[in-house]
């Protein structure tokens, strides 16, 4: 057996067709330049209905760095790519996307920067050739999340980088079924080496980054690292609820002086739904901080369901 330390690189696949070939050409090529390392290029495929598998079996039958998991089902874009990162047994492990928006290139300066002796080191993309209002939306949501996180966050990173076997282990302790990956490497809080880069332009296929994914993730992030939503509407109901009574106090003492001039009108029932709504947020907020806590802690799923394995031992 190799005394070699090992380097497991995995990406998660869905309808990748186009772009599995020039990955597998381009991390060994990258490789090929660290022949110090072992290496296993370890994907897992989200039922892709494009003939994805196909090519990986194909490249698995000549390659046999080239290992696969195939679910059974499309388990959405964090779980599955994740329960690869779990299952990868090398002495450093390195995640990136298989549409080739996370340049193979990088993995070399990943590994220079293990070797310093840093136990995580990440990609943070720099520019992009994004237009529109998608790029103004995520610039806003990365100075949110920085604003109301718990813990540091690290604005344009998407989980591209290098874990030391160490953070990988944490990692597996924490067994979260549903992670904010690029959150929980900011709460471990090693020290980190941060590559920027240039988000290359898409070559083949389309993203697979609808509204709805971006969505999900923005949400996660939120609920799992910070508290101040919950907070929001707890404090949201206290002011509704000091308000709603200082206008009921305004509104008894105004008949109280002017019985005959002052007209109640519709003033207590605004004045009772505003009660009412304040101490509706009230205890939801209350409410909420309970069952957020209760359902991280208590909330266990497979994190997927596998069909096949190809070139595991």
């Amino acid at each position: 057996m190799s005394d070699r330390k090992l380097i497991s690189i995995v990406a998660g696949c869905f309808n990748e067709h186009d772009n599995i070939a020039e990955l597998h050409e381009r991390i060994t090529a990258v490789m090929q330049q660290a022949p110090q390392y072992d290496y296993e290029i370890l994907l897992i495929d989200n039922a892709s209905t494009d003939g994805t598998v196909d090519v990986i079996r194909e490249i698995a039958a000549r390659d046999k760095h080239l290992k696969a998991i195939v679910n059974v089902r499309n388990f959405g874009h964090i779980r599955s790519p994740y329960h690869a990162l779990l299952l990868a047994k090398g002495d450093a492990v390195i995640g990136m996307a298989s549409d080739l928006e996370d340049p193979p290139e990088l993995i070399l300066e990943f590994i220079r920067k293990w070797e310093e002796g840093y136990k995580i080191a990440i990609g943070v993309r720099r520019k992009h050739e994004e237009r529109g209002l998608m790029p103004i939306v995520r610039h806003a949501y990365y100075k949110l999340i920085t604003r109301i996180s718990e813990v540091e966050q690290v604005q344009n990173f998407t989980g591209f980088g290098l874990y030391d076997k160490a953070v990988m282990e944490i990692l597996r302790d924490i067994a979260d079924p549903y992670p904010y990956f690029r959150g929980l490497i900011c709460e471990i809080g090693f020290a980190r080496a941060e590559v920027p880069f240039d988000k290359p332009v898409r070559k083949r296929g389309i993203s697979k980054g609808t509204f709805l994914v971006y969505l999900d993730s923005a949400l996660l992030g939120i609920v799992n690292h910070s508290k101040a939503p919950l907070r929001l509407a707890t404090m949201i109901g206290i002011a509704m609820s000091g308000l709603s009574f200082l206008a009921g106090v305004y509104y008894l003492i105004r008949k109280l002086f002017e019985w005959d001039q002052f007209q109640m009108g519709l003033a207590p029932l605004a004045i009772g739904m505003f009660f009412f709504l304040g101490m509706l947020f009230l205890f939801l907020g209350l409410l909420g901080e309970y069952v957020g806590l209760l359902v991280t802690h208590t909330v266990k799923r497979p994190m997927v369901v596998e069909q096949e394995r190809i070139n595991f031992d």
